[in-house]
């Protein structure tokens, strides 16, 4: 904090950003300059995840500080009552500390416009099947951003942003088919800055800005859509494994979550990915002017991270829910400014394995509340502040996701990555230090047998006593049943 003022914190979400998609991280291809100025500004963790990679079970985790185990969502399912699912939550935390709560963008729970501790919401989840049906297509009463653009002059009364007809989940690319102002991600910044300028002046604020690309569909604005047409070609990633999944292919299908695509195919929906990326880095940047621009820059927080990445087509998989590094790892940073003025390290690349859940405890500590027991996720604020180091955090991670019929499992320690699956029986070993790009699977090799008992033995461990029954005696067990929603979570939602 700085002269005894409670620091402003900024929660940025981009929705289905692969850890891999800085160019501080060297990515070669994609250029994000103001993330990559936001790293230098504070800690970017280099090992972050998605314990549970799909929107509705990865933000659970965000709003709560809890591991899938505890808030009971293992899997993508719409519909869960998050009012009775999530009745402490990040943003209440900060409004009974005397924060005004903001929300600007995708929250994707249900009831649609249940605030979970905040004061507002402006609301625009993007295309969500679920809220569509339920409501018959009527948008405006469940989408802020609809409600504004038919109200913009030159647009008719029953636009929106499915108009193009690029899907939510394809790979089928264009570039947006209206004025640049008018797209979804500067809605977003522009209610941001709306925000700065009629906030209470008395109150520190929590403002979560929720973007909701780069997930699909991808239609940036033509300048950055053609920046990465021209780009050289990045050919998807294939391992000596492809193959493992082939009962779940459906090749060429432009929804398809594992299928082979023609390359002109996969090239462009990459540079559609990457003109998202490049579009949202802007907006960032324009609302970190606007903060400071507001006087507020230096008595901020900000940490940006993603709900999870998208597979983009290596190993022939697409999307997310699975458990490989482009679906699960997150992007992860926290530029504390007060932190700064007090002359904390900057510029720093950590290796601690950061997960969703450790988002909210890190920054009730950085703004100095208490952490609530209901949390089981661990603060950074530590690490951030350069009072820790990489080694005090955990010493492994334990994610799953509900996908293809089974439940998909695995853990890693930073080093090595196991994957098991509960139906097809599928294991896997992966060395993320001398094969990041998970190309070459070890389970089989002699020369990494300790390594791949010892992660099973963390699997296990991780499992026991599962409803599920995915241990029995000592050892994993397939063909189980499964379900997206925890037993214990159903019994707080048919009670409730």
């Amino acid at each position: 904090m700085t002269g005894g003022r409670r620091p402003n914190v900024v929660l940025i979400v981009a929705d289905q950003w692969r850890g891999d998609a800085l160019s501080a991280a060297g990515h070669p291809v994609v250029r994000t300059p103001v993330l990559d100025e936001l790293a230098a500004r504070g800690v970017r963790f280099d090992r972050a995840y998605s314990a549970t990679p799909t929107c509705v079970p990865a933000r659970a985790a965000l709003l709560t500080g809890q591991s899938q185990e505890r808030h009971g969502l293992v899997g993508y399912v719409e519909g869960v009552d998050c009012t009775l699912a999530q009745p402490v939550t990040l943003p209440g935390v900060f409004r009974d500390a005397g924060y005004q709560t903001q929300a600007i963008g995708k929250m994707h729970v249900w009831p649609q416009r249940a605030r979970l501790g905040f004061d507002d919401v402006q609301l625009h989840d993007g295309f969500l099947h679920h809220a569509r049906r339920e409501h018959g297509g009527h948008l405006e009463p469940i989408d802020d951003y609809v409600h504004w653009l038919r109200r913009q002059p030159g647009v008719s009364a029953d636009e929106e942003y499915f108009d193009h007809a690029a899907g939510c989940n394809s790979v089928v690319t264009r570039p947006w088919d209206k004025a640049e102002h008018l797209h979804p991600t500067n809605w977003v910044t522009s209610m941001a800055g709306r925000f700065l300028e009629r906030r209470d002046p008395t109150q520190p604020f929590f403002l979560y800005l929720s973007y909701h690309r780069p997930h699909p569909p991808y239609d940036p604005p033509a300048w950055a859509l053609e920046q990465y047409l021209a780009a050289e070609p990045h050919a998807p990633v294939r391992g000596d494994w492809n193959g493992v999944w082939d009962a779940h292919r459906n090749d060429g299908g432009h929804q398809t979550s594992l299928g082979d695509m023609p390359d002109d195919v996969i090239r462009r929906a990459r540079a559609g990915y990457y003109g998202a990326m490049a579009h949202v880095d802007l907006q960032i940047g324009r609302f970190l002017e606007l903060l400071a621009q507001a006087g507020e820059a230096e008595n901020t927080v900000v940490l940006f991270t993603s709900d999870h990445g998208e597979m983009l087509g290596d190993h022939d998989i697409y999307r997310k829910a699975v458990p490989y590094e482009g679906s699960a790892r997150v992007p992860l940073i926290v530029a504390d400014a007060p932190a700064r003025a007090g002359g904390a390290a900057t510029k720093r690349v950590s290796s601690a394995l950061g997960e969703l859940r450790d988002v909210m405890p890190t920054l009730l500590e950085l703004a100095g509340i208490e952490v609530p027991d209901t949390v089981d996720g661990a603060s950074l604020a530590s690490i951030v502040t350069g009072t820790a180091d990489d080694a005090a955090h955990r010493d492994w991670l334990h994610g799953e996701h509900v996908y293809w019929g089974q439940s998909l499992q695995w853990v890693t320690d930073g080093r090595y990555k196991y994957v098991w699956a509960s139906g097809d029986g599928v294991e896997q070993l992966f060395d993320l230090v001398e094969d990041p790009d998970e190309t070459t699977d070890l389970s089989h090799d002699e020369s990494a047998r300790d390594a791949l008992l010892r992660c099973r033995a963390q699997l296990i461990a991780a499992l026991q006593g599962r409803p599920e029954g995915f241990v029995r005696d000592g050892m994993l067990q397939t063909g189980v049943a499964v379900s997206a929603v925890l037993p214990h979570l159903r019994e707080v939602l048919d009670a409730g």
